[in-house]
């Protein structure tokens, strides 16, 4: 796949695009969603074959935010952010792979919460700095042209850095049914004609989710100005999402809390042939971000 953001299933369909219905039809590799902060990408680059270290933005098309030295970090970032990449390019073991992972924080504690969940781990972290690594890219010549993919294999611990992935997998069950459903649905729905309208449509969806209101598809398409059977679609396969999100399960790594509650995970992310989505509860764990997001404001 390439470098894009990772999509809500329900959100996908917005234009017509009705792959996700093969998507829940097929098996899955399962990685769990740990809710870091902020996104730290190292690795290689290939168009100076050096170390480097930044954030999404070393993705960028046009101000490319790359820091191959701590001069360079000092260059392109600033505060908590600048100091967590300092820590980064220092601990961070060299390697020629392109790498993305969350951070979750500088050792010597048991507890961190970087973001909306809190996580415990089973004894006081001795390395210096914390990542739950998610994402390994392939760039021939430029990180403009990364083609990233979930990781199967997490990069080892070492003395100064200790990697997070809590391994994740899926009970089997069929999809089939609900899902022709959905397809049968979809002959009547009006989709959004342009990526300006599903962008309009998918703010009001943020901005319902933000103030947690009933995602009720006519009051939904009446503020979207789209089709009402455009969101009925959009709740159902949101539903098939739950749906096969209740099924997935987390072993590993730290305890996860949500407030004094709880919880095995904010979420997973499933790939098969026809892509990588998010299985998140948008109403409890995207609500959260956008309200209290640290070091950013996600469009989730």
């Amino acid at each position: 796949m390439k470098n894009l953001h990772l999509q809500h299933p329900e959100d996908s369909i917005l234009m017509g695009d009705l792959s996700v219905l093969d998507w829940f039809t097929q098996p899955a590799n399962v990685s769990v969603k740990i809710d870091g902060a902020p996104a730290i990408v190292w690795g290689t680059d290939p168009a100076t074959d050096t170390f480097f270290v930044g954030t999404k933005a070393v993705f960028n098309k046009k101000k490319l935010r790359i820091a191959h030295s701590h001069e360079e970090i000092d260059q392109h970032y600033v505060g908590e952010v600048c100091d967590i990449l300092h820590a980064c390019f220092d601990c961070l073991p060299r390697t020629d792979c392109i790498f993305q992972g969350d951070f979750i924080g500088f050792g010597g504690d048991d507890t961190y919460k970087p973001n909306a969940i809190t996580y415990v781990f089973p004894d006081l972290v001795i390395q210096s700095i914390i990542i739950a690594p998610h994402t390994v890219y392939v760039a021939e010549s430029d990180l403009r042209d990364a083609v990233g993919s979930c990781m199967v294999l997490t990069p080892k611990s070492t003395k100064d850095v200790l990697f997070v992935q809590p391994e994740g997998w899926q009970e089997d069950d069929k999809f089939d049914d609900i899902v022709r459903f959905a397809r049968q649905m979809s002959t009547t729905v009006e989709f959004a004609k342009t990526k300006t309208q599903a962008r309009k449509i998918e703010k009001v969806l943020n901005t319902f989710i933000k103030v947690g209101a009933a995602l009720d598809p006519e009051a939904l398409a009446d503020v979207a100005d789209c089709d009402l059977n455009l969101m009925r679609l959009w709740k159902l396969v949101k539903v098939i999402k739950e749906d096969r999100l209740s099924l997935c399960a987390t072993s590993g790594g730290p305890s996860a809390y949500l407030g004094k509650r709880f919880i095995g995970a904010e979420g997973y992310v499933l790939t098969n042939e026809y892509g990588s989505y998010k299985l998140v509860k948008r109403e409890v764990f995207s609500r959260y971000n956008f309200n209290h997001g640290k070091f950013s404001v996600p469009v989730d």
